[in-house]
């Protein structure tokens, strides 16, 4: 039977003079390594990084007309060192919200230069 064998991307929106701004968050602030988009793609304004050896994506694309999202709306990177990235964020200029609890999944929010919802995790165990 078929399945679904992981979640490849996530692509964000971002206003068409957003690059440098998502190099910085992407890039700086979380560390991603920054990767080509496809030849074929090349006529869009696009920015993708890759997390990790697995190959997870963040693809930013322009967007003309950056709307609202929900405000539940958002994607979740998974992070090996929670209070370092805290720490790391914060002396990129941004700021963390603190959310409920989760046993064994310490995480918070933060909003990319763009007003995308990151979650970023950290998993210890098996959550209760």
């Amino acid at each position: 039977m078929s399945a679904v064998r992981r979640l490849q991307h996530a692509s964000v929106p971002m206003p068409p003079s957003g690059n440098a701004d998502a190099r910085r968050f992407y890039g700086d602030a979380l560390g991603m390594r920054e990767i080509q988009p496809p030849s074929t793609l090349a006529v869009m304004n696009l920015v993708w990084f890759t997390a990790g050896d697995g190959g997870d994506e963040v693809h930013c694309f322009a967007e003309e007309t950056l709307g609202p999202n929900s405000p539940g709306q958002h994607l979740c990177l998974e992070v090996d060192d929670l209070d370092a990235y805290r720490t790391r964020l914060a002396e990129h200029g941004f700021a963390v919200e603190e959310t409920t609890e989760i046993p064994n999944r310490p995480r918070f929010f933060v909003h990319d230069p763009f007003g995308n919802r990151i979650e970023l995790t950290e998993i210890l165990g098996p959550f209760a």
